[in-house]
């Protein structure tokens, strides 16, 4: 369903007289209810791209839109087509942007090493293919499967979570159930 401000998402609450009440919430305040884990150098990095976007880009797509205008008629221009479409894009990503550092939450590396946290390096061994790999648990904001950096929000990183060396742990994966022992904790 949609409103003049987007999309709405419907529920049913119970309210004290027992009444079922239909309420609604846009997505842009569910989106703003969430919250990002990441760190220090993570939001840093988020503000510097933030800031070319808004100085450098949109300059940059501002002149493809007037050398697109100065082609002529904008109804069969795909120039001025093509630089609204970037315009939109670039837009969109300076909001997505804006949204994960106003709703950042910054989290610091544990310096324990006797239960897996955020910031620990655990190394786990695959007790079926009797591998032994090495993980880092960070924010989903910099989460990075091909580097062995994964989310705690993730099921692998869940399961990681608050558990100790020589604890066996077992993840449920679209494969079926897999199982690995933590080795190590730095």
């Amino acid at each position: 369903m949609s409103s003049k401000h987007g999309l709405f998402i419907y529920y049913i609450k119970h309210t004290k007289s027992n009444k079922l009440l239909l309420t609604g919430k846009g997505v842009r305040d569910l989106i703003k209810e969430a919250r990002y884990k990441m760190s220090e150098e993570r939001l840093k990095e988020l503000k510097d791209e933030l800031h070319f976007l808004q100085t450098v880009r949109e300059k940059e797509v501002a002149q493809q839109i007037k050398e697109a205008r100065s082609f002529g008629d904008l109804t069969e221009n795909s120039e001025y087509d093509e630089a609204k479409t970037e315009q939109g894009k670039l837009y969109s990503k300076i909001a997505e942007i804006k949204n994960l550092i106003e709703n950042a939450e910054i989290v610091i590396a544990t310096e324990k090493t006797d239960v897996v946290g955020m910031g620990s390096k655990v190394t786990v061994r695959d007790l079926e293919m009797k591998e032994d790999i090495t993980y880092e648990i960070v924010g989903s904001q910099e989460a990075d499967p091909a580097l062995f950096r994964i989310s705690d929000d993730s099921p692998f990183g869940k399961g990681l979570m608050d558990r100790k060396k020589g604890d066996v742990i077992k993840i449920d994966a679209p494969a079926g159930e897999l199982e690995f022992k933590i080795l190590k904790i730095e």
